[in-house]
């Protein structure tokens, strides 16, 4: 069972189910491989095989995939490029708060992005860098793990009791014997938030990365989160803790006063 699974819309009388399907089979290639066959794809959804050789054959006609002659597998097309770039270059957020991410990654010499969820994972929607960094490169579009990662953790620890216990609950399903000492430093990370206002990924989520991040409220009450990272050759964990998450937790609210 595919723990995004609990994550899906209830199926009422007004949800689409060929529409959920076709989409099921996009968000398959969001799994790590760039192409899928069919029997693939069936295994990633869990949906019957037949179903998908109906779905794929729609979307490559609707130019959302390619197929590969050669290989006999599908890859993304630019059709879901187009959607994926409307999205960012209309995401308000992002265009107000590059200029402050750009001067506090000049500053600090650290990354800088901005994350957005989706299901159980975070993603880039902008990342901020000093040009003599070469490490940590974070396109936009690069998914990120929930549990691990300073993003991940500091989006969970704004949400409101019922929806981190929801989110929570699928991740346990997701970890399985892993849960109970990730459960752990998940509650260690949202009691640091509540009495300093950020979380920490040190080493977490790669044993070579420190991170802070801090959640981002905006207007109409969407929670993303702020990070910023350092290779740990470059960055210690006191001076990320005792200094630039407090920066990064500022540099949140400098961005939510913009009314964004």
């Amino acid at each position: 069972m595919n723990p995004d699974d609990d994550l899906l819309p209830s199926k009422d009388r007004k949800f689409v189910e060929a529409l959920g399907r076709g989409l099921e089979v996009l968000r398959a290639f969001t799994h790590g491989s760039v192409v899928l066959g069919n029997q693939e794809i069936s295994r990633l959804t869990g949906l019957p095989k037949a179903t998908v050789s109906r779905m794929t054959y729609t979307l490559t006609q609707l130019g959302y995939l390619a197929y590969s002659q050669q290989l006999e597998k599908y890859q993304l097309d630019s059709g879901v490029l187009a959607l994926g770039y409307a999205y960012v270059s209309n995401l308000r957020v992002r265009q107000l708060a590059k200029p402050y991410m750009e001067e506090f990654a000049r500053r600090t010499n650290t990354t800088v992005g901005l994350t957005c969820r989706d299901r159980l994972s975070m993603i880039y929607v902008e990342n901020c860098r000093p040009a003599e960094v070469v490490s940590l490169r974070m396109d936009a579009g690069v998914r990120l793990p929930l549990a691990t990662t300073a993003a991940g953790r500091a989006y969970l620890a704004a949400l409101p009791v019922p929806e981190q216990a929801h989110l929570m609950s699928a991740l346990q399903a997701k970890y399985d014997e892993q849960w109970p000492a990730l459960e752990a430093s998940l509650q260690q990370s949202f009691e640091a938030y509540q009495q300093q206002g950020f979380c920490l990924s040190v080493g977490d989520w790669d044993r070579n990365v420190m991170a802070a991040g801090v959640p981002l409220r905006l207007a109409d009450g969407t929670v993303m989160a702020l990070t910023c990272g350092a290779p740990s050759y470059q960055l210690d964990e006191q001076t990320l803790r005792t200094s630039l998450a407090h920066q990064l937790e500022a540099l949140a609210r400098d961005i939510e006063s913009l009314g964004v």
